[in-house]
């Protein structure tokens, strides 16, 4: 099986990318499953109902999230109706949604779980993912032996933490969360692929695909200002985890890909 993971799609200029070289992609090089951050999608945080129904047209098959899950209004009713959005596992579970899934692919099945890191993050605090995900990995493989875990955290060291934790037990541990790109993609000798953050697809030049003079200007005054949509060279990142029927990764590679469409006012609204 070839799996996409696509980086966090940052607002419009990452929809717009997403839309002009996500199918192209998956024909040129034989995908056949993709899995997308929407965390940032809908103005920089959050996603709201009807980008998540778009990125699914568009080629998405399943959609992570992270601590911005919950911050569109409309997301909240439409997340028990839409098996393809994921939010955090470790929300506690009587929130609206769903952490993990498990999906048809072709003759197989694959096994998809979105988790949230510890640290970081002071609007939510939720439970502890390293003593809820083993037990949940092994309920998760009664029906596939593929699963992969998209781990959204704010710190290297502790995407390598659990790295370590699911080591052998999950064909891949792919970070998300910082929107920066890396270059330590590895597969280890128990088989798990790795990658501790997949960067983002939008803005290049940019502040996490934002404008960065306001973000600069937050840094300056310390006062909240409402962050903005940029469009600067647009790239799709991530990567690509390829796997053995026995849920083993055999290799993983990095995406990214410039948008080679030129932005305008007519075919940059979304």
């Amino acid at each position: 099986m070839k799996i996409l993971f696509v980086g966090e799609i940052v607002g419009k200029a990452g929809i717009f990318t997403l839309k002009n070289t996500l199918k192209p992609f998956i024909k040129d090089n034989d995908i056949d499953f993709v899995i997308g951050n929407g965390n940032g999608t809908t103005g920089g945080f959050g996603i709201g109902k009807n980008h998540s129904i778009y990125l699914r047209k568009l080629g998405i098959n399943v959609i992570t999230t992270g601590e911005c899950a919950y911050y569109k209004k409309d997301i909240v009713q439409h997340y028990p109706k839409a098996p393809y959005l994921l939010r955090p596992a470790n929300y506690p579970p009587g929130n609206p949604g769903r952490g993990w899934g498990i999906y048809n692919v072709g003759d197989s099945r694959i096994g998809v779980i979105d988790m949230l890191g510890l640290y970081g993050y002071s609007r939510v605090h939720l439970s502890n993912p390293y003593t809820y995900l083993p037990e949940l990995i092994k309920k998760i493989k009664q029906d596939t032996s593929t699963v992969i875990v998209n781990f959204h955290s704010l710190t290297t060291a502790e995407k390598y933490t659990m790295f370590h934790h699911l080591d052998g037990k999950v064909t891949a541990l792919i970070g998300s969360g910082t929107k920066a790109l890396t270059a330590d993609a590895l597969i280890s000798s128990k088989g798990t692929a790795f990658i501790s953050d997949t960067g983002r697809t939008g803005a290049f030049q940019s502040v996490g695909g934002l404008e960065p003079k306001v973000e600069i200007q937050k840094f300056l005054t310390q006062i909240p200002e409402r962050s903005l949509d940029f469009w600067s060279e647009q790239y799709l990142q991530g990567v690509t985890v390829e796997s053995d029927e026995s849920g083993q990764a055999l290799r993983i590679e990095t995406v990214n890909m410039k948008c080679e469409v030129e932005a305008d006012e007519k075919n940059s609204h979304n």
